[in-house]
């Protein structure tokens, strides 16, 4: 590198490589950015110039989704991730039926 150290981790500043997702009931949750990005409507809220808070904080509050929702959320982010830019199609997501009724 050209003599700067690159740091990893945090999600406070919208150059991060993390953003903190929030359940309904409180927990966090802390993603590679890259991942959340998968999603249109977190791309929109984390990207562009501050038309959302959350473009600003790199946190998002889901106060509709409680913390077992929100974890699949993530996981199926992680499963997504690698097919993003393939033409492979990507492979059934496994989902427990209970958190299938809360999505």
């Amino acid at each position: 590198m050209d003599g700067e150290e690159k740091t990893y981790g945090g999600w406070e500043d919208p150059d991060a490589m993390y953003v903190k997702l929030i359940s309904s009931d409180g927990h966090e949750f802390i993603v590679k950015r890259e991942h959340a990005l998968t999603s249109g409507t977190m791309k929109a809220m984390l990207s562009g110039p501050g038309q959302f808070a959350e473009n600003e904080t790199n946190e998002v509050n889901f106060r509709e989704l409680s913390s077992p929702v929100l974890s699949k959320v993530c996981a199926y982010f992680t499963h997504k991730v690698p097919y993003v830019n393939s033409s492979t199609e990507i492979p059934k997501f496994p989902t427990v039926l209970e958190i299938v009724l809360e999505l």
